[in-house]
Formats: structure tokens, C-alpha cells, sequence
């Protein structure tokens, strides 16, 4: 297992160690001490599975309490898959980074509290599966709006494409006017 920084220090790409023969392959998903290597103190209360097909846009979701760390990870197809620090009093406020993950290479990422987070499908029958440190409360919920300039994350969509959305994250504000947490 190797932990990989990103250009925000808490979020960490992770490369399993994948053994594979003519039968397939195998890898561990998840490990307790793998968390408390990134993340002491924490653990996870929850797994979310979602099917998307190309083209779908899901967040950027974070809660104002019960703030989620989530561990991702791609079974089938591919994301690019992006988390924004949304916390006003770090010095990366604002900031993102970007990753591909596909069931093809196995990496996950580490989404810590304290950070929006959002995948967008790059192909059909894209499956995620992710475990969340706290319990989805939809009361806290909040969204920044996917494509807010002054955040610019830059998504891997054809020239003029506009995304798949929910109503909930086409209706997302931008980062100056979201609630934000400390």
C-alpha cells in the first residue's frame, strides 16, 4: 500500500498492492491502521455504492456537521474524481485537486473532512463504492456550485459539454456565498 500526496496535504491517493495471475487479482480495499495512518481517531460508519452513467456529475457535497472523511474507490469504469478545501480558516481554502480513478488502475482517495467533494463519470456503467466517517445527514448537506470560476476546477468534459446533474447540484452556490465551515 502506498500513500501518495497531492497538492493538498491532506488528501492522498492510494495505490493498493494489486497480486494478479491468469485467475484475476486481488487487493485489500481498506484496513483500520490504514485510516489511522491518515486520519488518527477516525472510523467509518457508513458505505455508499453509486451507478452512473458517462457524463454524470455527482457534488461538490460536504456537511456542516457531521463532516464526512470518505475513502473512494472505482469498480467498474472511471471518474475523475476532485475535492476542494472548503474550510475558511486553512491556508488551501478554495483550492483543489483532481484525480482519475478507473477499476482499471486501482487507486483510491482519501477525502478528509472539511473538504467538498465530486466525481465525474468518464464512462458508461461507472460504479463507486466509498466509506464515509459519519452518517449522510441531509439537513447539513451543502453544495458548491461544479463549475464556480473562482474555484476552476478543470473537468475532463468535450469543449461546451455541460454535465448530467441533479437538480440539488445544478442549484449549488458559489464558494464566496456557501456557508463554510471553520
Amino acid at each position: 500500500m502506498k500513500f501518495l500526496d497531492t497538492s493538498l496535504p491532506d488528501v492522498k491517493l492510494i495505490e493498493p498492492k494489486v497480486f494478479g495471475d491468469e485467475r484475476g487479482f486481488f487487493y485489500e480495499t481498506w484496513r483500520a491502521d490504514w485510516l489511522d495512518a491518515v486520519a488518527p481517531g477516525l472510523t467509518f460508519v457508513q458505505d455508499n455504492h453509486s451507478r452512473s452513467a458517462k457524463g454524470v456529475l455527482r457534488g461538490l457535497h460536504y456537511q456542516l456537521r457531521q463532516t464526512q472523511g470518505k475513502l473512494l474507490r472505482v469498480i467498474a469504469g472511471a471518474v475523475f474524481d476532485v475535492a476542494v478545501d472548503v474550510r475558511a480558516s486553512s491556508p488551501t481554502f478554495g483550492q483543489w485537486v483532481g484525480a482519475e480513478l478507473s477499476a482499471d488502475n486501482t487507486q483510491m482517495i482519501w477525502v478528509p473532512p472539511g473538504y467538498a467533494h465530486a466525481f465525474v463519470t468518464l464512462t458508461d456503467g461507472t460504479e463507486v463504492l466509498y466509506k464515509c466517517t459519519d452518517y449522510y445527514a441531509p439537513e447539513w448537506e451543502r453544495s458548491v456550485l461544479w463549475n464556480d470560476p473562482e474555484v476552476g476546477i478543470q473537468w475532463p468534459l468535450e469543449p461546451g459539454q455541460t454535465p448530467a446533474l441533479s437538480a440539488k447540484d445544478a442549484a449549488g452556490l458559489l464558494l464566496k456565498d456557501v456557508e463554510r465551515l471553520p
